[in-house]
């Protein structure tokens, strides 16, 4: 049996410490789960929290395949026997912000969209929303890169706007559609003054730093990329703009903040889309940023999370 590389001490370096087992030996004997794969790699995280085999017991015992990986140093696999969990201490740390720039980076919050996603009774853009809870501040300037329907824009406008009016999400999609209908989600779920916050762009995602004000501190940009849900499934993103987004991003985004992608390989250029996503991911420094990625296995065409964390 390998030792399977999990990072539980802070700090730069890519230093590996050991993982433990999960939870109580009486319900991981069963051995539902046969040749688990999971995919480990260093990360400066110095401790996970919370409980991260928390679903009721059956969900617990009938657990699929899947990966959890970091593109940001490259990662390596090892095979986990089925009686192998991990387990995740508890934190201290109440806020994500307060700690991150310490090298810690608790998900207490996290933990029932994360397991509700590996046990298939959640979506991919649930973890994303749960993670974004741990990043973004009441007031803060956030960019939604791929509008679609707008659930994404109302999600982002609820974590930033306060009684001061100072936080803002600035909306951009290439398609009319979708502004239509984020805009019509937006006036059906919000009050006029909330709304205001929004301002909505009919611009490719490329273009992003064309509208955010200078001297601006980005606390989050997000993509939930491919085409738009009940739309014409022809018009997609496409791999060379997604990759000028994500350089514009990475660009734009002050540290502390988090660049999320939704990444859906099911449609025809999906594929190409995520490997050259994940090529230039796996490349930014070591030193700067913490990117991961969460993956089923045995699911090819299941969209996948990733996440891109600057230090």
């Amino acid at each position: 049996m390998g030792i399977a590389r999990s990072v539980l001490h802070g700090g730069v370096r890519n230093e590996c410490r050991s993982v433990t087992l999960a939870h109580r030996r009486e319900w991981v004997r069963r051995p539902a789960v046969k040749g688990m794969s999971l995919r480990f790699s260093p990360l400066s995280w110095r401790s996970v929290s919370g409980r991260i085999a928390g679903e009721r017991s059956t969900l617990i015992r009938t657990c699929g395949f899947y990966c959890l990986s970091v593109l940001s140093p490259p990662s390596y696999d090892f095979p986990i026997s089925s009686k192998i969990l991990f387990r995740c201490g508890t934190s201290s740390s109440s806020s994500f912000q307060d700690t991150a720039l310490h090298g810690e980076i608790p998900i207490s919050g996290v933990e029932d969209e994360l397991v509700g996603y590996i046990f298939g009774k959640k979506k991919a853009t649930d973890v994303a929303h749960a993670v974004w809870k741990h990043v973004v501040r009441r007031g803060d300037t956030v960019v939604d890169a791929t509008c679609g329907n707008g659930y994404d824009t109302l999600a982002l406008l609820r974590l930033v706007a306060d009684s001061s009016g100072k936080g803002r999400v600035f909306g951009m999609d290439i398609q009319e559609e979708a502004l239509e209908s984020t805009d019509r989600l937006l006036s059906q779920s919000l009050a006029p003054n909330e709304k205001e916050l929004v301002k909505l762009f009919p611009m490719c995602h490329s273009k992003m730093e064309e509208i955010i004000p200078k001297d601006t501190s980005v606390r989050l940009v997000a993509f939930n990329l491919g085409y738009l849900p009940g739309g014409d499934k022809e018009k997609t993103t496409m791999t060379e703009t997604t990759l000028l987004a994500l350089e514009a991003a990475v660009r734009i985004i002050q540290p502390g903040g988090l660049i999320s992608v939704v990444v859906y390989v099911g449609h025809p250029r999906g594929s190409e889309e995520f490997e050259a996503i994940q090529a230039f991911i796996s490349g930014l420094p070591t030193e700067a940023w913490i990117c991961s990625k969460l993956q089923m296995l045995n699911r090819p065409l299941a969209p996948i999370p990733v996440f891109m964390f600057k230090r």
